[in-house]
């Protein structure tokens, strides 16, 4: 203990950090029909310590039980628009609105339930599978096994003779702990994110290290995937959002170009033009 109290230290310095985000107090009306209205007006914003605007003047509103496909080339914003949707940060300048009221203005905690996302930079920890996909040690097995099943895991799991009580990777079980492949992680990722059954699914890059024949699974399966859900779909494969309601184009920190697949293409001096056929000339002869 001795040893490890300097350590230690730089751990508690940093939990001892204030929050000085703004915790609202609002109620966030539980819907069961999911009816959960989110507008961006005007939003822009600065990264602490940047003077270059991440976003700017962003207007956009999300329909009600459609897919938004956000695309864009590295450094465009669509993370940054994602991490100002979950409150990560708050904008700069603009208000996000949900269901006519600044976000700002709701619970934060009751804020977050209404959605499930998968970012990038996700984490599996060396738990039961199923712990992994509740989020917790109490859990409802069907549902866990069917998330999984939906999210193209089945027949992985076939293979695990615990099943659900599976321990990922060998730290608690060595003996009967299993390792699992990028791919394989982001399926168990996006398994998660539908046990929690909130009504905005967020999908960051979720078929990045997936196969194919395993990104092609997924695609025909995501109207089941998000169901009733609102989901925003980032991708940098556009080959991906022909499947989505409605395409927004990010370029440098804008929303430049907003529709569905067929009429962005369609538009020659567009950057989704540009984009799709720039990706497009590595499949065609």
């Amino acid at each position: 203990m001795r040893n490890n109290s300097p350590f230690l230290k730089l751990t508690f310095e940093y939990l001892d950090i204030p929050d000085n985000m703004y915790q609202g107090s609002l109620t966030v009306e539980k819907r069961r029909d999911r009816k959960y209205q989110v507008e961006f007006r005007n939003v822009s914003f600065k990264y602490p310590g940047s003077d270059n605007w991440a976003l700017r003047n962003v207007n956009i509103k999300f329909e009600i039980g459609k897919r938004l496909a956000v695309v864009g080339m590295n450094g465009s914003g669509k993370t940054t628009f994602i991490k100002l949707l979950c409150r990560l940060y708050d904008p700069t300048e603009g208000e996000i609105l949900l269901n006519g009221i600044d976000i700002r203005k709701y619970n934060y905690r009751e804020y977050m339930d209404i959605f499930s996302v998968v970012f990038q930079d996700f984490q599996l920890l060396s738990l039961k599978l199923g712990e992994n996909v509740a989020g917790k040690i109490d859990y409802d097995k069907e549902l866990v096994t069917e998330c999984l099943e939906k999210a193209g895991f089945s027949a992985r799991l076939a293979e695990m003779k615990n099943g659900t009580d599976t321990y990922l990777y060998k730290d608690y079980d060595t003996k009967d702990g299993v390792d699992v492949s990028g791919g394989e992680a982001q399926k168990i990722a996006m398994a998660r994110a539908l046990y929690k059954d909130a009504p905005f699914i967020i999908l960051d890059e979720p078929t990045a290290a997936l196969d194919p024949i395993a990104e092609a699974e997924i695609y025909g399966r995501f109207d089941e995937i998000a169901g009733d859900k609102t989901a925003i779909y980032i991708s940098h494969r556009l080959s991906s959002c022909k499947f989505c309601d409605e395409i927004a184009v990010f370029h440098e920190g804008a929303v430049i170009q907003q529709g569905s697949h067929a009429s962005l293409v369609a538009d020659t001096n567009g950057k989704y033009y540009e984009l799709w056929n720039a990706q497009a000339q590595y499949y065609t002869a």
